[in-house]
Parts: C-alpha cells; structure tokens; sequence
C-alpha cells in the first residue's frame, strides 16, 4: 500500500480543527498590528535562498529541495518564508509603499531533516515581516505581536529569550574571538562544529551536543562585543520590552540558524514537563534586502510552525471549537419520496442548511441508522403520503420525538436550530 512519504502527514478531518483556530487566531492577530497577507511561490530561483538564507547554513548545505525543470532552470522548494517575502519586496516596488511594510503568509515549508517529534519535511508556518524601519520600537512590538498570538491561543508558562549578534561593523571582530576560544578546545568539537569554526563560527553556540554546549556556555557573548550603535539599539529594545510588560531572558548562545539575521534575535518558549522547546522566533536581518539586490533597507519577523502550536495545545490539554456539522438528514420511503428527498436537500443547502441524504437504495431503518451515526440534530423523513399532503416527518435525534410539518416551518424551526 501507499504511505505518505517520510516526513509528512495528511492532515485528517479531526485535526482540521486545531489547524482553523489557529490560522483563525493568527489572522485577527496580524490584523490588530497592521499586517496584510502575501502568498509566495511554493518554489523559487535556488540562488535566493543561497544568497538570502546563507550558503554555509546546515539548510542549504543538508536540507533544502532542489531541481531542475524541463527549461534547465535551477528550483528549490521553499524552506522558509522570509528571503521570498524579501523579493516580493523588490519586485512589486513596495519600497515606493509607506514604509514599514507589514505582510504576513501561512505556507508550507520543505526541509530534507530527520523527521521527529515537531519537526516534519512538510511543515506549516505562520510568519510576518516587517520591512523598512530600523526603530527598535519595532522589534519590540514584532516580539509583542508573536507573543499576544500564543496568549490568544491559551498557551501558558512561556518564555522570552533574546540576544543581540550585532552587525556588519561589530560582528567580524566578535567572531575572531569566537573562533580563537574555540581553537583552543577543538577536539571536543562535534564533527559538524569543525567545519562550522572555518566557515560559519557564530553557528557554534547554537549546536545541540552535549559537549559543544558545554563550550558555548563559556563562550565570548555577542552583546558584550556591540559596537555603540548595536549597543543602544539592544539598550532600547530592552526598555520597550519592559514598557510592554514581556518578562524576558539574554541567552548568549541564541543565535537562530540563518545567515541573514543582524542585531535582534529571538525566542518563544513554552515550558514543556520541566524542559524547553521553541515554538517561534526571529529578529531582524537588515542585510537581506541589500543581499538580494536592493537598497540597504532594515526589516526583521517572526515564524512559528504550526505543527509545534496543534502539539502544545494538545499537549495542555486546550479546547478549541470544534467545526459544526451537518444539521439535518433526510430520509425517504420508496422511489418518489427518493427525487422528493433529492430536491429537498437542494432547498435547504440553497438556503444555507447543511444536510445529507442517504445514498443508494438503504431501506428506511438504515436511513435512520446512518443518520444516527453522523451526529445530525434533525432527520427528515418522506414517504408517499408527504408527498401528498406536502408535510415531512420531522424527528428531533436527541429527544426521538417526531412531528408532521410543513417545508416552511421546517426552514423556520432550522433557521432557530442554526443561531
């Protein structure tokens, strides 16, 4: 038999709840901040996430989906959704808008990883960005609006975590500190960490072996290393993020794992039995717009995968609304009521009820067996003398209590059942 392959999931009816009052929440909350919704390609020109995300990132490098079409260009499903934001920016001139502009998506997403717990091949994310202002007021209300989204959500016990990894001026000079502490113990490095200290240092503090994270813990801090204008930007997001009430914490080795993040960076965690795991984050990446070809334009955002909220909400036992079903089932009795039955059904949905119908020649009891099993409030029946008299038999299913009545007051009797 098929499987779906490795990695994904099909997304079954029972859980299609948790999927809309998530993206539910997720919109009223980007509305509330300003946020207008953008759709990007699912795939894109490989050399965008090469030149966006970072040539060296364990996503390029291990991850990413890539081929090449009948034309011979050079396509990658898309791993994250920030870099062809970014180049929706460029090329429908959105640097002519007011500035910031504001975009939120809810897409899929595709990493080639092992597959685990809250990590798929195939995942969804909810993510927004905010492009063209460097105001640390903004990072402030990003963190915010990340955060208020996961509260509407009733997720509890969460935790900030922030840093600064500086930028262009302050960071090349904290990485050489970086990498000589780090020479200096090389053989507890993992094998991937060898590699990470030629070519992308600042991904040593973000590896999860036991033995590297005991390096990272005494690793040279970034925001110990900002240059003054780094330094009074973090000063000041820190302020805001008082002024907003948001408890947070400075992790040193937070550094996210994309190569386009500058200066802010940031985490959202819920505590989970005593432990921790992200569930969002992002920060700013001022560089990125300027990498992909235009104009130096400050931005930053934030993501969240939605696999990881339908997990935790599960996870602490949350309610969320359940998608109404069908209210009314008819039945027939013979081959007449049968057309009368099908046109019934065609009325009442043209009036906006949800109803079903019994396919096939079922006997009359196993109508109503079916209609049991749907969970239905009403069933309808109509034989030969309904058609006559122009009634239906109408039986209430949690009270067996059944009525003869006419088309118009069954409309009218549903239109009070539907508010």
């Amino acid at each position: 038999m098929y499987q779906s392959p490795r990695g994904t999931s099909d997304i079954l009816p029972e859980e299609q709840p948790y999927r809309l009052y998530i993206e539910k929440k997720a919109a009223d909350i980007a509305r509330l901040y300003g946020y207008k919704r953008i759709d990007t390609p699912v795939f894109e020109d490989t050399e965008l996430f090469l030149r966006g995300v970072g040539g060296a990132t364990d996503i390029v490098q291990k991850e990413i989906y890539t081929f090449e079409d009948r034309g011979g260009n050079k396509l990658t499903l898309r791993p994250e959704g920030t870099a062809p934001v970014c180049r929706a920016y460029l090329e429908h001139g959105m640097q002519n808008l007011p500035q910031p502009v504001k975009l939120f998506y809810m897409e899929a997403n595709y990493r080639y990883e092992r597959p685990q717990s809250g990590r798929y091949r195939e995942f969804h994310q909810f993510g927004y960005e905010a492009i063209g202002d460097s105001d640390p007021v903004l990072d402030a209300e990003v963190i915010d609006m990340a955060w208020q989204f996961y509260v509407s959500l009733g997720i509890s016990q969460l935790h900030l975590i922030i840093n600064s990894i500086g930028c262009s001026h302050c960071r090349p000079q904290y990485l050489e500190k970086l990498k000589t502490y780090y020479s200096t113990d090389t053989q507890n490095l993992c094998k991937d960490c060898k590699i990470r200290l030629e070519k992308n240092p600042l991904r040593l503090l973000d590896c999860k072996n036991d033995s590297c994270r005991r390096l990272a813990a005494s690793a040279p801090k970034s925001y110990e290393e900002l240059c003054p204008e780094c330094a009074e930007h973090f000063s000041k997001l820190k302020t805001f993020l008082t002024v907003l009430n948001l408890p947070y914490e400075i992790d040193h080795c937070l550094v996210r794992g994309l190569d386009y993040y500058t200066r802010t960076v940031f985490e959202i965690q819920p505590e989970i039995e005593g432990a921790q795991s992200t569930i969002g984050g992002g920060g700013r990446y001022d560089g990125l717009i300027e990498e992909l070809g235009g104009k130096p334009t400050p931005a930053l955002g934030f993501a969240t995968g939605i696999e990881r909220i339908a997990a935790n909400l599960k996870r602490q036992n949350l309610s969320v609304p359940t998608t109404p079903g069908p209210l009314i089932f008819v039945a027939y009795l013979g081959e007449a009521a049968r057309e009368a039955a099908v046109n019934l059904c065609s009325q009442l949905r043209k009036s906006g009820f949800a109803a079903l119908q019994a396919p096939g020649s079922k006997s009359l009891k196993a109508q109503l067996r079916q209609a049991n099993s749907t969970g239905v409030r009403y069933t309808v029946i109509i034989g030969e003398e309904e058609i006559k008299t122009g009634t239906v038999q109408l039986r209430d299913m949690t009270t067996s209590q059944q009525e003869n009545i006419s088309a118009e007051q069954l409309k009218i009797l549903l239109g009070k059942s539907n508010q």
